[in-house]
């Protein structure tokens, strides 16, 4: 049997933390009840950071001699269900999810050819609204599948602002055991805990949170402590994706998800990476659009666009109307095979 909003054969204990205890008397009505403070009311509950005995740390990245790694704060999608579960019910949310498979890409040192899977995550917060997320692994590791879905899940929570401030963190250098695991654990800043956030704590905008030290010094810092250096390549990958994304669907984005003109005009961090993910995802999609091209022929381009009221490729301004343009194609693409 399928447990409410979660996978077939699921036996996964509840997982229940501090933060959402206190937060589970407050349960979403029927959504026509809705008013607007009610709603802002459960996105600032979302925003509540979790609790620490949920978080966990991996390593990103090592030093040359593996003695020492860059770790990052997470939380498994099982404390992000809680979280919804407390404050709307499991009846007061779903989540629907859409898998794919890209064109082949060279992977690793032998540069085999490799397919990637692609999850697409779409999470609806009765009487507040929905928004979608992708995530995506390599179709050779057993577990693409698995890691995709729960990168799409909370990538679509961080839509809502549920898990959104872990990304602030950009990691922090420790020493590594014989394992490559971390000997010490970092201790999270007080913005980062329930009880720091609730009190007013925030990250300062446009910097990072915890310490980003170089792998080899533990005493000195790669930025100098301004936190522009990542604001500024953050930027810099924006831009360069402007070309091959082409004007309007460029300008589609950062309006949408930035409301700015300019990526150099956005101060905050976790907007720009979250502006930097949509427009990689957008990439991604012509990328696969012209891998599917390449066995249909451009003509099978004129039904979707048709269908969408679209003159050409050229006013798509958004990932909705991309992503549908995509999965078309690609699905003229394997009729064609047969």
């Amino acid at each position: 049997m399928t447990p409410p909003n979660g996978h077939a054969g699921s036996s996964s204990p509840l997982h229940v933390n501090g933060a959402d205890n206190a937060l589970a008397n407050q349960r979403l009505g029927p959504a026509s009840r809705l008013t607007d403070d009610r709603i802002k009311q459960i996105i600032d509950d979302l925003e509540v950071p979790f609790d620490p005995s949920v978080i966990e740390w991996r390593v990103t990245n090592t030093a040359k001699e593996k003695r020492r790694g860059q770790v990052m704060p997470y939380a498994d999608q099982r404390a992000y269900t809680d979280r919804l579960n407390a404050l709307v019910t499991p009846a007061g949310w779903t989540r629907k999810y859409a898998v794919h498979t890209s064109a082949n890409f060279q992977r690793g040192k032998d540069q085999r050819i490799v397919a990637k899977v692609l999850v697409t995550c779409e999470l609806t917060i009765v009487g507040v609204g929905s928004h979608s997320a992708t995530g995506e692994g390599w179709a050779d590791d057993d577990n693409a599948g698995t890691s995709s879905e729960a990168q799409a899940f909370k990538r679509a929570c961080s839509c809502f602002g549920l898990g959104r401030y872990l990304y602030y963190f950009t990691g922090e250098w420790v020493d590594l055991d014989e394992r490559k695991r971390p000997k010490s654990i970092p201790k999270l800043p007080r913005w980062a805990t329930p009880d720091g956030w609730l009190q007013g704590l925030r990250p300062q905008q446009g910097t990072v949170s915890a310490p980003k030290l170089s792998p080899n010094n533990p005493g000195k810092r790669d930025d100098q402590g301004t936190g522009q250096g990542d604001t500024s390549e953050l930027v810099r990958q924006i831009e360069a994706l402007h070309e091959p994304l082409g004007n309007r669907l460029y300008r589609g984005l950062l309006k949408t998800v930035a409301r700015r003109f300019k990526p150099s005009e956005v101060r905050d961090v976790v907007v720009l990476r979250k502006l930097l993910e949509h427009m990689q995802g957008a990439k991604r999609g012509l990328d696969r659009l012209d891998a599917a091209l390449e066995i249909t022929g451009p003509k099978a381009m004129d039904a979707p666009l048709r269908s969408l009221k679209l003159s050409s490729l050229d006013r798509v301004d958004n990932l909705r109307t991309l992503r549908e343009i995509v999965i078309a194609l690609e699905s003229r693409a394997e009729q064609s095979k047969q």
